[in-house]
């Protein structure tokens, strides 16, 4: 079966070594560094750690195509309406303009206004490599322990790791399902139709959703009879203690949150002005 859409990866690398704990940290702070500011020095040195990371964990883009062809669609589709809808933030923004393109109307394109769209681009590459990376090299378990050690209520952080650990069986139940379509004759290959295709998909949900009821119920059960949420409290089986690699994560984080509130004083507000 081919990868899971979304959850752990199991492989051999600096990133998998580090505890869960120390992992959310970093994602949280790379996060929170790039929530704050719109400087793009400060946002490209938050891209390029982020992939440093990415490479760190020796992730491949087959991984995670389904959520990173999303990602890619979604970040296409928000820079096309901000144009459309605001051509001309950029240049209120930074207040000046010089114009690359004479387009029809209104819809000029400024350099203020390419920068304005490369510092929202540069956002994504800025936060979401750190949290797939996050997703990617802890095991849901660990996950949700390591939720928990930063004050989740442990009961939130098992519904979590659940529902990490439904991806893939929901994933597997959906070929199982598909083949068995296909072997009735409803076909969902390119050979068809896109829109045959889409219906014949849809013909295969009911199935899958009776199943995916049956196995949430099972498991409901089981861990009602093993007393689950009872106590204040829980101990993680998959819990680890921190190490000096995981300290320096950490320590790494707050640098990149400090180094994004500095530049908030010294820009005197959010963004750095390089036409001024």
């Amino acid at each position: 079966m081919a990868n899971p859409i979304l959850g752990y990866i199991d492989r051999r690398s600096p990133i998998h070594r580090l505890t869960g704990t120390s992992k959310l940290i970093l994602s949280v702070g790379l996060i929170v560094a790039a929530a704050i500011t719109f400087d793009a020095r400060v946002l490209l040195g938050l891209a390029v750690l982020n992939i440093a990371l990415w490479v760190a964990a020796r992730l491949r883009f087959r991984d995670m195509k389904v959520v990173l062809t999303l990602i890619l669609v979604f970040m296409v589709l928000n820079n096309l309406f901000i144009f459309l809808f605001a051509p001309a933030y950029g240049t209120d923004l930074f207040g000046t303009t010089h114009v690359l393109i004479n387009g029809p109307g209104r819809w000029d394109l400024s350099q203020e206004q390419l920068f304005y769209q490369g510092l929202v681009t540069l956002k994504y590459f800025a936060v979401l490599p750190a949290v797939l990376v996050f997703v990617g090299t802890t095991p849901p378990s660990e996950f949700a322990a390591s939720l928990n050690s930063v004050g989740v209520p442990y009961k939130a952080a098992y519904a979590v790791a659940l529902a990490l650990r439904f991806i893939p069986d929901v994933q597997r139940d959906f070929h199982t399902v598909s083949l068995a379509q296909q072997a009735r004759g409803i076909d969902i290959s390119r050979r068809v139709g896109l829109w045959t295709r889409v219906k014949n998909a849809t013909s295969m949900l009911m199935p899958l959703l009776l199943g995916t009821l049956d196995r949430i119920e099972t498991i409901a059960a089981a861990m009602e009879l093993r007393g689950f949420g009872r106590g204040r409290k829980r101990t993680w089986f998959s819990a680890r203690r921190i190490r000096p690699a995981d300290v320096a994560v950490v320590l790494l984080m707050v640098g990149a949150v400090v180094v994004a509130i500095v530049m908030l004083r010294v820009n005197g507000g959010r963004f750095w002005n390089p036409f001024a």
